[in-house]
């Protein structure tokens, strides 16, 4: 069955299609696809991962036509600068 994997920087974004077998998981699509010798800086150990938006594990079920997504984890920095109030 066909599906993708994408995964955006904010200088770059990319959409791989890749062909697995039924009853695949999201891990099998992400290594058969090749994003982690793109990306090494990849850590699924702690980023999270997830099919048209909603979080789910490396274990869950794909379907044909899913899009399995890699977050970037947030980041925020607080402005170093005080409020003038």
């Amino acid at each position: 069955m066909k599906v993708s994997v994408v995964y955006a920087l904010p200088e770059e974004q990319v959409w791989l299609p890749v062909e697995v077998e039924e009853h695949s998981t999201l891990m099998t699509a992400i290594h058969t696809c090749g994003i982690l010798t793109i990306f090494p800086s990849i850590e699924l150990d702690r980023q999270k991962v997830g099919i048209f938006g909603k979080v789910s594990s490396l274990e869950a079920s794909l379907s044909d036509g899913d899009r399995v997504e890699i977050y970037r984890p947030i980041v925020w920095q607080p402005d170093d600068e005080e409020d003038d109030d």
